[in-house]
């Protein structure tokens, strides 16, 4: 699953609810009788709900991060591809600009992270996102 997760991130394209809870969900079993704590999934209510069907939360934390402050944060990363390391240049800048600290390789930015996309991109996430939190609050 995890190779299948790959193929759609590359093509910036959001992970199948069923791509998703294949990888997640065997791996959370595996954890069975230890705590986690999970960032970033669920992320859609079908995932919410594959996960609630299964398991007893003891706590869930949202995170309300204004639009400003994503959007600064998202449209200054840049990353390594090869190795996957993460720069802002707001707060974690390279050495040299636009290059990698470790191999001198060109840094990119992904397609969604740049400012044209991303107030779409925030504003679908919002629209995905509030059927979980209101799962979730209730």
């Amino acid at each position: 699953a995890g190779v299948l997760v790959k193929t759609y991130v590359e093509r910036s394209m959001l992970v199948p609810d069923h791509v998703m809870t294949r990888l997640m969900l065997p791996r959370l079993e595996q954890l069975s009788g230890h705590s986690w704590l999970l960032d970033g999934f669920p992320r859609t209510l079908a995932q919410a709900q594959a996960l609630n069907n299964l398991y007893q939360l003891d706590l869930v934390i949202s995170l309300n991060i204004p639009y400003e402050t994503l959007r600064e944060r998202l449209s200054d990363r840049w990353i390594h591809p090869t190795s996957g390391r993460v720069y802002n240049m707001g707060f974690n800048p390279p050495q040299v600009q636009g290059k990698d600290d470790i191999t001198g390789e060109p840094l990119i930015q992904h397609d969604d992270d740049k400012p044209e996309a991303l107030m779409s991109r925030l504003r679908h996430y919002k629209d995905v996102a509030k059927p979980v939190i209101d799962l979730y609050k209730s």
